[in-house]
Formats: C-alpha cells, sequence, structure tokens
C-alpha cells in the first residue's frame, strides 16, 4: 500500500467533497481514487468519510486526519522539491487553470518551451472563461487578467498586456472614424466583460487621464470574440494586442487613439499562501516571467 498516494487522494476527495472530482483532479478514475481510500480507511481502522448517492462529507474522524493530512503532504512536496533542486532536475505533475483564449495560444507555447527543458514535469492545464477557485479544485497555479480581487491569494506580476482600441474599416467607413476619445460615446462599443470596469475606457489626453463611459450591444467574456466581432464590423473594441495583432498587420482592424493610450492589462500568475510552492511550480512561475518579457504574436 502506498500510504502517500492514499493521503493524496483523501485529501482530494475531501477539498471536492466528490470522489468524481477529486480523482479528475489526480488523472484516476473514480473507482480507483475510491480504491485508495478503502485502503487508508483499513490501515486506519476508522471511517473518514460519510457516502451518500449525492454527496460525500467528512467524518469527526476524517476531518481530524484531514487537518493533519494536508501539512504532511506540503512537507512532503517539499521535500522532494529539495532533492530536485539539489540534482537540477524537477518532476512532477502541475496543476494550471487559465483563460481559454489565451492560455490555448499564447500560455501553452511558454508552456511547451518549459517542457522541452524539463520532460519530466506534467502539465495539467484546465481551460475556463470563469474565475475557478484554485484551493477547491487543487489547482497549484492560476494565470489571470487585471487585479487580484482575492486577498488571501498571492499574485507575481508575469506582465503588462497593451490593450488597443481597434475597428474595422467597414464599420469606419459607415460610422465616421471618431478623431477624439469622447466621441466613443456615440458609437457602439464592444465591451470584454472580464476587465473591471469594462464599460470605462481610460486614456491619457493632454498629461491626464481621462476616463469615458461607453455602452455597446454586444458583451462577451472572450476577448477574441470580442476581436472578430470588431473585424466584422460590428462595433469598436478594446482588445488586448496579442488577440489582434495579426489582424491589424493584414488591414482587417486599424489602431485608434495610440497617442492617447493609457491601459494595459496586467498578467498574473497566482496561487494559494498556504501551500508550500514546491521546486517545479516555483521554476515554471520563474520561466514564464522571464519569457514574457516581450509582445507574442499569435497564430490566429
Amino acid at each position: 500500500m502506498d500510504t502517500i498516494k492514499c493521503m493524496e487522494v483523501f485529501a482530494a476527495v475531501a477539498s471536492n467533497q466528490s470522489f468524481t472530482k477529486g480523482a479528475k483532479q489526480l488523472g484516476l478514475s473514480t473507482k480507483l481514487a475510491s480504491k485508495y481510500v478503502q485502503q487508508l480507511e483499513q490501515k486506519l481502522n476508522a471511517q473518514l468519510f460519510y457516502r451518500t448517492t449525492r454527496s460525500v462529507t467528512l467524518t469527526d474522524t476524517g476531518k481530524a486526519y484531514h487537518e493533519k493530512c494536508v501539512p504532511l503532504l506540503e512537507q512532503f512536496n517539499e521535500l522532494e522539491g529539495i532533492v530536485q533542486q539539489r540534482q537540477g532536475e524537477l518532476a512532477g505533475t502541475i496543476r494550471i487553470t487559465a483563460p481559454t483564449g489565451y492560455g490555448s495560444r499564447e500560455l501553452v507555447k511558454v508552456i511547451a518551451a518549459f517542457q522541452l527543458i524539463h520532460p519530466k514535469v506534467m502539465i495539467d492545464l484546465q481551460l475556463a472563461d470563469h474565475v475557478v477557485s484554485i484551493v477547491d479544485q487543487g489547482f497549484d497555479l492560476a494565470i489571470r487578467f487585471g487585479s487580484l480581487e482575492d486577498s488571501t491569494l498571492i499574485a507575481r506580476k508575469l506582465r503588462d498586456m497593451r490593450a488597443v482600441i481597434v475597428a474595422a474599416p467597414s464599420y469606419l467607413e459607415k460610422h465616421g472614424n471618431p478623431k477624439h476619445p469622447s466621441a466613443l460615446q456615440t458609437h457602439n462599443c464592444l465591451l470584454q466583460m472580464t476587465i473591471k470596469e469594462p464599460a470605462n475606457w481610460t486614456f491619457k489626453i493632454n498629461g491626464e487621464r481621462l476616463t469615458y463611459k461607453v455602452n455597446g450591444k454586444f458583451h462577451s467574456n472572450s476577448p477574441r470574440a470580442t476581436a472578430h466581432m470588431a473585424i466584422d464590423g460590428l462595433g469598436i473594441a478594446r482588445c488586448p494586442l496579442y488577440t489582434v495583432q495579426t489582424h491589424v498587420a493584414a488591414g482587417r482592424l486599424k489602431i485608434l487613439f495610440e497617442q492617447y493610450e493609457a491601459f494595459s492589462i496586467g498578467l498574473y500568475a497566482v496561487y494559494p499562501p498556504n501551500r508550500y510552492i514546491n521546486a517545479r511550480v516555483r521554476g515554471l512561475i520563474d520561466f514564464l516571467v522571464e519569457h514574457m518579457d516581450n509582445e507574442i504574436t499569435p497564430t490566429v
């Protein structure tokens, strides 16, 4: 019996309150996860979970065991990290959550380069366009845009992403080319809802930062969806440069108000404060910081 593995499965099931979700977190079948927990219960001669067809909850003994189990697993990870650092070789699994658009293209390029250097590191990348609870879902790391809302987490800035105002030539021909940011209030603006205060667009004019409230008929949580609506001539959009760079170069979009730009989007690596950051996770974060300094040219 692998006691450490049983403890790891137990902790995953407990944090997810589900054998299915806990097993998925560790890349196991539900049947195998159940077997590991049963082995642990047999070894301890104690019931750790109350099981029903709809829920899994910790018994009092399970709660006490979980409280001691998690720090032990973190210490075990720390020991692994010390050995890996001394050997100069990273290994093990890193679970990451990231936005769908950025994660599926730009982020995987950097991760691929990292894995070529560290082939024994396994990456479990889960993409979602909503904010995922890192602690509850058992992630080691989240890649997120914008300011950190949850003060209980730690964020390390990876880079600033230039944001640009763009429109298709067809839209400008039909609705006119706004000469000043204040004119945006009379245009259909396409809003990216994952940004804090998406309807407030800020510019630097005559040395001052001025914010104009815009509105429009299209809202999305995807920067790429917003960009493609702009390409189709539906309105004016504010997008991260990486989503529109090739379209601007091809003439499908035109950047507006470059001289007034004052807005950028921070990209962060976010992780829990109470979890030991092992060598492989720390190594990946350092690699992301080092390789995200320059603008990334996307493949669209």
